[in-house]
């Protein structure tokens, strides 16, 4: 699960050649991202825009588990790709961020390899905003895994209203992790099991499953000097565990950034889907702002539901850069985006050419997420602010994606 944020909708829900524009060549196919009208409720209304096509290939097979094994295709020159220059200005400070891990890690996608990225990195610490649209032209080329079909989500730093001790109209602990939290790696334990884990708490001799969400909000962790702060409000703080992060705006005025600090180990269920199969949202409803809207009119119902979302997340306060990716490096507002690191090597840029206009251009996968899962499934990232909350509140676009990797890395997998 991604440090830093889970998907807003999707979490919620259920959840030619590639290149980028040079300057002074207008760019097409919605590559600037637009900031459309407010619907009632908070909601922005989407631009649409026409995804580029990608190249025919298979969906991803069952029981294919990473990009290398899913299939790649060679995409589009990456300075034939409709990408501004301020978009790729801002995807190039963010690859800046992220070099120092894309150097040392190893790529859970089979695609690269540290090294393989080493010109690039060098390059980049050297080049300026102006000249990104080259840096990316001459550095990377594109490649579609499986068919390409993407889906893209939206998520955003909340800022909530807290306290960092308990008073009157304070009364929703925000708990960090606490110390009978056990995290288990199973492939430690047979090879079969390679790349799962598990978390639970030791009872006796054995180890079961930790608290759930119902256990926690009804006292299984008071008393136990785990709150770092309260809320006002057990549905924002809800929401702010959905996103994984955010902010509580203090009685002073004053601002405490929190993240992720780990969960329970328990599914994720995500209650706007249940809600919609349940009749107590209408088509359209299922955005954040509409499931805010019903929980506060339902309280009692409301509390129900939310319990039956088993998983909960702990935090710690952040007091550096943030709010942190699963990189560990700070997510860049319009320019990061959560990925499947099975599927998308953390750290790569991406183009995405989607059917909503906010959506389109470049970003660079620094993150994770619960309910980011498979080829091609994004989330978005949109900073902090009532428009990052408007924006990634009810994005859910569809179209296209191409990953930029290091030139000759699609010539040595295939051999060719």
């Amino acid at each position: 699960m991604r440090a830093w944020g889970v998907a807003a909708c999707a979490a919620l829900l259920g959840a030619c050649s590639s290149g980028v524009v040079p300057a002074g060549r207008p760019a097409t196919g919605g590559a600037t991202p637009v900031r459309p009208a407010p619907l009632p409720g908070g909601v922005r209304q989407p631009v649409a825009a026409t995804p580029l096509a990608p190249a025919p290939a298979p969906a991803v097979a069952a029981g294919v588990t990473t990009a290398a094994a899913a299939g790649l295709v060679a995409g589009p020159a990456v300075q034939d790709l409709p990408v501004t220059m301020a978009a790729a200005a801002r995807a190039l400070g963010a690859f800046k961020l992220s070099c120092a891990t894309l150097l040392r890690r190893t790529d859970a996608t089979g695609l690269t390899r540290g090294e393989d990225w080493r010109p690039a990195c060098t390059a980049a610490a050297t080049t300026q905003d102006r000249d990104a649209s080259s840096f990316f032209a001459r550095y990377f080329e594109t490649v579609q895994v499986a068919d390409g079909k993407a889906f893209a989500t939206g998520y955003y730093e909340p800022e909530i209203a807290g306290s960092r001790t308990r008073r009157p109209g304070y009364e929703v602990p925000v708990y960090a992790r606490p110390a009978d939290l056990v995290d288990v790696d199973l492939g430690s334990f047979s090879e079969a099991l390679a790349g799962k884990s598990i978390r639970g708490r030791v009872e006796g001799t054995r180890l079961v499953q930790y608290h759930d969400r119902t256990a926690i909000e009804q006292g299984a962790l008071a008393g136990r000097g785990l709150e770092i702060a309260w809320a006002a409000d057990p549905v924002e703080l809800f929401f702010l565990q959905i996103q994984g992060s955010g902010r509580l705006r203090l009685p002073d005025g004053g601002v405490m950034r929190i993240g992720y600090a780990s969960q329970n180990g328990r599914d994720y269920t995500g209650i706007g889907k249940l809600m919609l199969d349940r009749g107590l949202l209408k088509p359209g409803q299922a955005s954040m702002q509409g499931i805010m809207a019903y929980l506060r009119a339902n309280p009692e119902q409301g509390t129900a539901i939310m319990r039956e979302n088993k998983s909960y997340v702990f935090f710690r306060e952040l007091t550096g850069p943030g709010p942190l990716g699963a990189l560990g490096v700070p997510v860049t507002a319009l320019g990061t985006v959560a990925a499947d690191p099975k599927f998308v090597p953390l750290g790569a840029p991406v183009f995405l050419s989607m059917d909503r206009q906010d959506a389109n251009g470049l970003w660079v996968a620094q993150d994770t997420g619960g309910a980011i899962k498979g080829a091609n499934r994004f989330d978005t990232f949109w900073g902090a602010g009532d428009d990052a909350r408007a924006i990634a509140g009810g994005m859910a676009a569809r179209g296209t994606a191409w990953l930029l990797l290091p030139k000759g890395t699609l010539a040595r997998l295939t051999g060719n």
